[in-house]
């Protein structure tokens, strides 16, 4: 008796299987070869695209400010440029096929995000065009645009869907937790030589080219570790807040964040020390902790560690000296000039900059970057040229300086786009945090602090916030918050019944647009 649904598996093995086996098979002669590479990417893709279609929200969410890179695609992409891509193109399908789902509107975000796509086209188009070297074009610059572009659309992304109450926890941890992947990259230099294969998937951070063939605690500026520490302190204070990390009976919380605002010193990034500094700080008074005694223990705190930090400053470890170059503390001079050579040179580049600003002001000079200045970068170091706007960074568009990243290169329009999305944020984050549901008040504080020190530091020029990757940050928060709490929360009003006489019998709060009961 003939069997028809087996002899049609065999038929499927004998005309599709076998065939690609032994085309891998070929492919596998030459492993490293980029067109065989892609073939092995897509192969992967078709193989976990069931498992995509059920896990691409969280592993968005995990890659957002995770350091993973593919190295099988052209250029080697961050994890988080495909998981956008992935994900939204898998919302939009399923948007399609299910009139039941539907993407969270929030036009207050929507239209600043339209108009900063169309003003980097614009620029791009009107200014060399999307150069993409790793794809054969004589024009550098095209990557920054991609970014900024995906930046921006992992917005809808992430508000594809609003986030289950019953996930809330699991998925926040998942957004700050993939920060800590830094950490593999800072390993290079004490990792066995049999796992080096791992740095194609985790890059070997800065760690590795300023520890020669090892790590000096302390000395070696490990920025990866000090992200890591940046990351889970985050993490904690938007599952607990200020107060239940200080004031909730669990010892072990206070001497994990702690310890991990202790790593955030090994990189030696002052920026990195301020912001988490700053973003306690702001949560401090956000969840009215200067009402509670732990204000005055703060106080009591703080006088004593600069009365024992004071005279043993110069004695700290070299990282931890330069973290704390901004305060005047009696550091060695080779932190101090450390610090200073950095500041130096940001003054420099930024008073040559500012002096091109009438020249781009209607139409930005964009990233395009002629092979001539790109070899001309590629022999320059950061601190090398006689002209501080002619160095490697300030061609490729990187200028330590968050007003300049968006003049320069997309002229008063791209500013003007900017802001307009960085206030637009700051309001839904601030809705969202005084209205929104008490069971995400902590998380919500969180964002709300952290895009509001950021914005800080970009009007007043104090932070290298780049563009490139400002878009992408913001975009992150905004929608992370609006998928917790299902769009954007207003202020609830008393709404009275009235009988046929008209008096008022009853009153019924008004429901918070995304709000659910």
């Amino acid at each position: 008796m003939n069997n028809a649904p087996a002899i049609l598996r065999s038929l499927i093995i004998y005309a599709v299987i076998v065939p690609l086996a032994v085309f891998i098979g070929y492919l596998l002669s030459n492993p490293l070869d980029y067109s065989s590479m892609a073939v092995y990417g897509l192969l992967a893709l078709v193989l976990v695209f069931p498992l995509l279609m059920k896990w691409h929200y969280p592993i968005l969410l995990f890659s957002w400010s995770a350091t993973i890179t593919l190295p099988f695609l052209k250029g080697a992409p961050n994890l988080w440029v495909a998981m956008v891509v992935l994900s939204l193109g898998i919302s939009i399908l399923e948007r399609i096929l299910l009139p039941n789902r539907h993407f969270i509107r929030v036009p207050q975000i929507t239209w600043p995000s339209i108009f900063l796509i169309a003003v980097i086209l614009f620029t791009a188009k009107m200014t060399g065009g999307f150069g993409l070297h790793a794809f054969g074009s004589d024009v550098y610059g095209g990557k920054k645009y991609i970014f900024q572009i995906i930046g921006i659309l992992s917005f809808f992304a992430i508000t594809a869907r609003p986030i289950p109450p019953e996930k809330a926890k699991w998925y926040v941890g998942l957004f700050f937790l993939g920060q800590a992947t830094c950490l593999v990259g800072d390993m290079y230099p004490i990792t066995p030589s049999f796992l080096h294969f791992i740095y194609f998937v985790f890059p070997p951070s800065g760690a590795y080219s300023g520890a020669g063939s090892g790590i000096q605690i302390g000395v070696t500026r490990m920025g990866g570790v000090g992200n890591a520490g940046v990351a889970v302190c985050l993490c904690m204070l938007a599952r607990y807040g200020v107060r239940g990390i200080f004031m909730g009976g669990k010892l072990w919380r206070i001497v994990l964040w702690i310890f991990c605002f202790g790593l955030v010193f090994l990189g030696g990034y002052r920026s990195a020390v301020l912001a988490v500094a700053g973003t306690f700080s702001i949560m401090f008074f956000m969840e009215g902790m200067h009402r509670t005694r732990l204000l005055l223990i703060s106080i009591l705190a703080g006088t004593l560690m600069v009365a024992v930090m004071a005279p043993l400053a110069s004695h700290l470890p070299f990282t931890f000296q330069r973290s704390l170059a901004f305060l005047p503390l009696d550091i060695s001079q080779e932190a101090r000039g450390s610090a200073e050579d950095s500041n130096n040179w940001r003054l420099a580049l930024w008073k040559s900059l500012w002096t091109q600003v009438p020249r781009h002001l209607l139409l930005g000079k964009g990233y395009a970057i002629s092979t001539e200045d790109f070899q001309f970068m590629g022999s320059d170091s950061a601190f090398g040229s006689i002209d501080a706007g002619q160095q490697g960074l300030a061609l490729s568009g990187d200028y330590h300086n968050g007003i300049l990243s968006v003049l320069l290169p997309f002229g008063i329009w791209g500013l003007m786009g900017y802001v307009w999305f960085m206030v637009a944020g700051l309001w839904v984050l601030h809705s969202n945090w005084q209205y929104g549901v008490p069971a995400f008040r902590t998380v919500n504080a969180l964002l709300f602090a952290c895009c509001l020190l950021d914005f800080v530091s970009f009007a007043t020029c104090m932070a290298g916030t780049w563009f490139s990757i400002g878009c992408g940050y913001w975009a992150g928060y905004v929608g992370l918050s609006i998928a917790l709490n299902n769009g954007v929360c207003r202020k609830m009003y008393p709404v009275a019944a009235e009988t046929p006489v008209g008096k008022p019998i009853r009153t019924f709060p008004r429901m918070r647009p995304g709000f659910q009961r």
